[in-house]
């Protein structure tokens, strides 16, 4: 199946200053990330960005980029745009690889891809993998997602989810084998999407969910589209929000 790779890049940060362009192993994470992706099938890696000195770094890496209006709201409508520049078409297959994920896993992003053709009546693919440790089950940094019985997002949280009534302690052990509860699952921020659909995305209207949770996936659910999620056995590399991811990664580069 062929798909294309577009990653959302903006220039601001407020807890990282020029994030995309910030230095891992002599190029910039940007490039480092399109670079990774370029290692999966996809038939195309674009940057789309909203700043020229993102738009020449990646021309003198030899990475596709296209430049986009700078008052997008979010990755989502960046991509939007993107794809009406690129002239895709609407029923092609774009997965959204994250700009500040420089370790992630082609196969990963092969597999989210491969989603849409699995699940023909969803709207979008993700992934997912099994919690470990009670405190990421706890944290609000790491959303949660419960799927139904064929591999559909039911919800997506910052809260421990699912709740286990009795012995909630003991709640975030992962029982998958023995079938008492689900495993609890840490989601993957990673998208796929068919094109007429990231075009209609950003004029959906924002979920109340959305607002209380912080999390754009849950308008999708909100305005009864469906989100098919692959659920991987290896958890992905850490990506790059703050000096210290930074610098984490940096020691992690091979």
């Amino acid at each position: 199946m062929g798909f294309s790779v577009l990653i959302p890049a903006r220039l601001a940060s407020s807890r990282l200053p020029n994030k995309p362009l910030a230095d891992i192993a002599g190029k910039p994470m940007v490039v480092r990330v399109a670079q990774r992706a370029m290692q999966s099938t996809a038939a195309r890696v674009v940057v789309a960005t909203d700043h020229r000195d993102i738009l020449a770094a990646c021309q003198a890496h030899s990475v596709d980029a296209v430049l986009t209006r700078p008052d997008h709201p979010s990755g989502s409508d960046r991509l939007a745009e993107a794809s009406q520049l690129l002239r895709l078409s609407p029923d092609d297959v774009v997965v959204n690889v994250q700009g500040d994920e420089p370790l992630i896993d082609p196969q990963l992003i092969d597999r989210v891809a491969q989603l849409m053709v699995e699940h023909p009546l969803a709207s979008m693919g993700t992934a997912a993998h099994h919690i470990s440790n009670q405190d990421d089950w706890q944290s609000p940094h790491v959303v949660k997602v419960v799927t139904d019985a064929v591999g559909m997002a039911m919800y997506f949280s910052r809260a421990p989810i699912p709740a286990v009534r009795d012995n909630a302690d003991m709640a975030w052990l992962p029982s998958a084998t023995s079938g008492n509860s689900p495993a609890p699952l840490r989601h993957i921020g990673i998208y796929a999407y068919r094109v007429h659909f990231l075009r209609l995305f950003p004029t959906l209207a924002q979920a109340p969910m959305e607002r209380s949770e912080a999390l754009e996936q849950l308008r999708v659910l909100w305005h009864g589209h469906r989100i098919a999620v692959h659920v991987t056995a290896k958890a992905p590399g850490p990506g790059v929000d703050t000096p210290a991811d930074l610098e984490r990664v940096r020691a992690l580069w091979v």
